[in-house]
């Protein structure tokens, strides 16, 4: 697999250097950095948003920032991503990164619990909706996030989630008493009985689910 990974990597287009650079910082300074979104997925986060071509992009869980750089380089001129995260020990990180990226200006960092802070955020900005939403939090609390999505997406706008392979655990029957794996299934499930929206899950790193609502 480490070989198809490899040829994969060195047939997608180069990663961004300030990307790059931010995804070396990540593994030196922060705790469970494999949770960076990384090369091919953080291209085809900006792929997606260049043909979605969203103004408006929600993103919950923002890590070291990676995936919302990677998101800001696909918008257009006009386009705006508001990413949201509770934790605030890697927050000062996160905003060092964004502040100085290429498409700092596309970027609104905001320390929280998306779940409490988003409604009285979105009203404060006029009733924000949003025409893109990608899922990285707390795999614990997707089927909340999924429901908060559903509020705040626009018609025809694109839920996106991570992790929903989760490292293959969902099939796994030892893993049926993990709170975050039974958080992924229960997800998974929610998705799919939802007659109003498409989706599909690609097999991608640990799973990429795109929903269109």
């Amino acid at each position: 697999m480490t070989e198809l990974t490899d040829y994969i990597e060195a047939h997608t287009t180069a990663e961004d250097d300030y990307l790059r650079r931010l995804r070396r910082a990540t593994n030196i300074h922060l705790v469970r950095p494999h949770m960076v979104t990384g090369h091919v997925e953080g291209m085809t986060l900006r792929l997606l948003t260049a043909m979605i071509r969203p103004q408006s992009v929600l993103e919950i869980g923002t890590y070291s920032g990676y995936s919302a750089i990677a998101i800001s380089l696909g918008l257009g001129k006009d386009g705006h991503i508001y990413t949201f995260d509770i934790n605030d020990e890697i927050a000062d990180f996160a905003r060092q990164w964004i502040e100085g990226s290429p498409r700092a200006e596309a970027i609104t960092a905001i320390t929280g619990d998306v779940l409490s802070a988003l409604p009285d955020f979105a009203r404060a900005h006029g009733d924000l909706r949003f025409d893109m939403i990608f899922i990285d939090g707390n795999k614990r609390e997707y089927t909340d996030y999924y429901r908060l999505s559903r509020e705040y997406i626009r018609p025809g706008g694109f839920i996106l989630a991570d992790n929903t392979l989760w490292d293959g655990h969902i099939v796994d029957p030892a893993y049926d008493h993990d709170a975050q794996t039974r958080g992924i299934r229960a997800f998974n499930d929610m998705v799919s009985s939802d007659e109003s929206v498409e989706q599909v899950i690609l097999p991608l790193r640990d799973g990429l689910t795109i929903i269109k609502v």
